[in-house]
């Protein structure tokens, strides 16, 4: 692109899904340019067979596309050239995240739209939020489906505009349900699949919440770019800080009352003073953290000495708009409180003062200063200069009246106040200038420094001792304070972590996030000594560490387990708690992992009971075709009975009947056995559907089969399959009514068989119940129950999935999945 030639503007419209109307949303807006005299052409539409998008295709210039031929298969890509050739205005290209075919010039779609745009020519493009970069694995996770064609989200951020194209879930699925996206075989494996509601409502809100992080990015670029500094709040999110005293519930239910009001999310914080000091009852804590959480809020914890300062930093650290505190409870006359500071310094964030019950209630002992914090320094400074002053005052306006030693006492008291509220310097400071004031003023010669009196020395050194010896046992005192205020802290941060490791489900992970939440670290991340190497048994955070010497703190715990901090170092004082709560880690982890033994455990016993269940649950099922043999082989051997041609047939079929009743149970029984002892180990190899269908339905009566012979390949074990799809089937003969069909179908790499009958169908919430040993649902049920269950061991044995559903217009239907074999190179 040369520096006259401007850059085309590209336009994205973007969907949750396939179906939702991006192609279509994109002609029409070509239709509506064209109208208005613009040069459009069409360089690459793909229908996917959809005949309303094909309509709209109908007046608009297309570019041909170029082909070629890969594994004999004739592929359609765009014709860069072709359009750079002709040069329109606007050019549609339809698939922005699609792979090129293999000798392409570009290996991506994307790189073909670079092109474009650098030549000046306008791009109207398409892609889906599950092929951006940056949500690709989440969207696996959601939807179980791997997604290998992607573009990267900086592609798309790049783009002049990005239109969200949205449709509920529902009118999608019904969109799909009348042939609009997929062709009609393919229809119910994609509404059994990606196209569930649930799968279609989580892409829905990723596609919402990827337009809305772009929007705000937007918004960030025009307020530098328009030097705009006023907050404009977009997104509210309200944090409300705690004390744990009794005005706390109060605060959160005003902050949820806020944060509903404004459409935002609500974060409970309590700051635990570094020192201890500001420390709650830990019951009052946990009440307001199960307050929070009924309330649908999160409740946070973090350690800082300035509490104002905590919390400005967590409340601009989760992009906080509204802070709530609670007016003070100490008396104005000794402080401003907390909300003061919060206020001066709190910027572009509101700040709400909700008043309470508690406020302005006077001074409390509970959670006060220090008496050697700035405001008692501040007034043993004061009092060390005023002090001796109001001595000597008094002292030269009644001379007369007053004695030398009177004068002495008072200068003396006042050096026991300063020492009692200022400490140390403040206390010799009052005593220095105490004695000077008493030499000037008070001893001979008069209004000058000199000491003429031996025991005026030892006055003015009596002083100095008294000021000395009292600041030190203030001093000491304080620092006993500070320390056992400090062992509070710790104390409340341990029992919140025993706590944690007692009553968490996953008491592992919530551990280590609430020590990286309390010390205000990137991550943490429990390591454990592996082969000679370092293993991470459990990370929270961002990029947990992997081994202890890239950790910014490393605690260990025993020589093979270590607990690693990233994101700051921590002063020494921490260590100990740190190392306490290591200790509560690996307690967790051990836990853990009793936990996962207790649970192999439980699996054997219950192996146990169903073999104990087994012999007591199939007395009657046995016995019954081992007296039908019995007894009709003994009416054929009876020499008395005269017995016809069509006699010993029907005793002979019967026989046969019950015989083969009695094989079929003992298969299930056998299978179950293997199952419950973990004795099944397929054997897989690839096999095609139609096939086994064919075996698995020898003998089984009258059965609609439509499983086509393309589909592709599967991966598992034949016996077992056969003996699913028997067991499945003859379950619906026996029990469901009209005729029993079997299709089967693709979608996402994954072939479905669906056994479907139009009996009575099952009761509500009986889905899973079918799938239990010994169940037998309905009053006319017969047999033992194991034929699903064992259906159900085998298919997950494989690999594949097995569920029940309604049959639409009543019945039930049984889904078998399986995934498809890769396509060999």
């Amino acid at each position: 692109m040369n520096a006259t030639t401007r850059r085309g503007e590209l336009r994205i419209y973007l969907g949750a899904a396939p179906g939702v109307g991006k192609t279509f949303a994109a002609l029409g807006e070509a239709h509506r340019r064209r109208g208005r005299g613009t040069d459009v052409v069409v360089g690459y539409v793909e229908t996917h067979g959809r005949a309303k998008t094909a309509e709209l295709l109908a007046g608009l210039e297309a570019v041909p596309v170029r082909r070629t031929r890969h594994r004999g298969v004739e592929l359609t890509e765009l014709d860069v050239d072709a359009v750079l050739a002709r040069r329109p205005q606007v050019a549609i290209v339809d698939e922005l995240a699609h792979t090129n075919a293999p000798g392409s010039r570009n290996a991506k779609r994307w790189q073909d739209v670079e092109e474009l745009l650098d030549a000046g020519i306008d791009v109207l493009s398409t892609v889906n939020v599950q092929h951006l970069e940056s949500m690709n694995d989440v969207v696996q996770r959601i939807t179980g489906v791997t997604q290998r064609e992607t573009v990267p989200d900086e592609i798309v951020r790049r783009a002049e505009q990005v239109e969200l194209v949205d449709i509920t879930p529902e009118a999608l699925r019904r969109r799909l349900a009348h042939g609009n996206v997929y062709a009609a075989d393919k229809v119910d494996a994609a509404l059994a699949n990606y196209f569930r509601v649930g799968n279609l409502t989580a892409l829905r809100e990723l596609a919402l919440l990827w337009v809305a992080d772009q929007v705000d990015e937007a918004l960030r670029r025009y307020r530098a770019e328009q030097d705009i500094t006023d907050t404009w709040e977009t997104r509210e999110r309200v944090v409300v800080a705690v004390t744990g005293g009794p005005e706390s519930e109060t605060l959160i239910r005003r902050a949820v009352r806020i944060a509903t009001r404004a459409g935002g999310d609500l974060l409970v914080l309590h700051v635990l003073r570094g020192d201890g000091l500001a420390g709650a009852d830990p019951q009052s804590i946990s009440r307001c953290r199960k307050l929070a959480e009924d309330l649908g809020a999160t409740f946070h914890t973090v350690v800082g000495d300035d509490v104002p300062t905590a919390l400005l930093e967590f409340a601009r650290g989760v992009n906080a708009t509204q802070l709530v505190l609670g007016t003070t409870r100490r008396s104005r006359l000794f402080s401003g409180g907390i909300g003061a500071a919060v206020v001066r310094d709190s910027g572009a964030i509101d700040v709400h003062m909700v008043t309470h019950e508690e406020a302005g209630g006077g001074w409390r002992g509970r959670g006060e200063p220090s008496p050697l914090r700035r405001s008692r320094l501040l007034a043993g400074w004061a009092l060390a200069v005023l002090g001796p002053a109001l001595v000597t005052f008094a002292g030269v306006t009644f001379r007369d009246q007053l004695i030398l030693s009177t004068n002495v006492i008072g200068y003396l008291l006042v050096t026991l106040v300063v020492a009692i509220v200022g400490g140390l310097g403040p206390s010799l400071t009052g005593a220095l200038l105490s004695a000077l004031l008493l030499n000037f003023f008070f001893t001979e010669p008069y209004y000058t420094l000199t000491i003429a009196a031996q025991e005026n020395v030892v006055t003015f050194v009596a002083m100095i001792i008294v000021a000395v010896s009292v600041a030190l046992v203030v001093d000491r005192a304080a620092r006993l304070a500070e320390q056992a205020a400090r062992a509070r802290t710790e104390a409340t941060l341990l029992a919140s972590y025993a706590r944690t490791v007692l009553t968490h489900p996953h008491p592992l992970a919530r551990l280590l996030n609430d020590v990286r939440e309390n010390f205000g670290v990137g991550s943490a991340a429990l390591l454990e000594r592996s082969d000679g190497g370092w293993r991470r048994v459990a990370g929270v955070g961002a990029q947990p560490s992997a081994d202890p010497d890239d950790a910014d703190v490393d605690v260990a715990v025993t020589p093979e387990v270590h607990l690693a901090l990233r994101g700051r170092s921590l002063p020494a004082s921490d260590r100990r708690v740190l190392e306490a709560a290591a200790g509560q880690a690996l307690l967790a982890l051990r836990q853990q992992r009793m936990a996962d033994q207790a649970a192999e455990a439980e699996r054997r016993a219950s192996r146990n009971e169903l073999r104990t269940a087994l012999l007591s649950a199939v007395g009657h099922d046995l016995r019954t075709p081992l007296t039908s043999i019995k007894a009709a082989v003994g009416s054929l051997r009876d020499p008395s009975l005269p017995l016809s041609t069509v006699d010993i047939a029907e005793l002979l079929e019967t026989v046969e009947e019950s015989a083969d009743r009695l094989t079929g149970l003992v298969g299930n029984l056998l299978d179950s056995s293997r199952l419950a002892t973990g004795a099944v180990e397929p054997v897989f190899r690839e096999v095609a559907c139609y096939e086994v269908v064919a075996l698995a339905l020898r003998g089984l009566g009258d059965v609609a089969v439509d499983v086509p012979e393309s589909l592709p390949l599967i991966r598992a074990d034949i016996g077992l399959l056969e003996r699913v799809i028997a067991n499945v089937v003859d379950n619906a003969l026996r029990h469901g009514a009209g005729p029993v069909t079997v299709r089967a179908s693709e979608h996402a790499s994954v072939v479905e068989l669906r056994i479907v009958d139009h009996g009575p169908g099952l009761p509500r919430g009986a889905a899973e119940e079918i799938f239990v040993p010994f169940q037998r649902l309905g009053a006319a049920a017969s047999g033992v129950g194991l034929g699903l269950s064992v259906a159900k061991g085998f298919t997950e044995a494989m690999g594949g999935k097995i569920r029940a559903e309604d049959t639409p217009g009543g019945g039930l239907t049984v889904v078998i999945s399986m995934p498809a074999c890769e396509e060999k190179e």
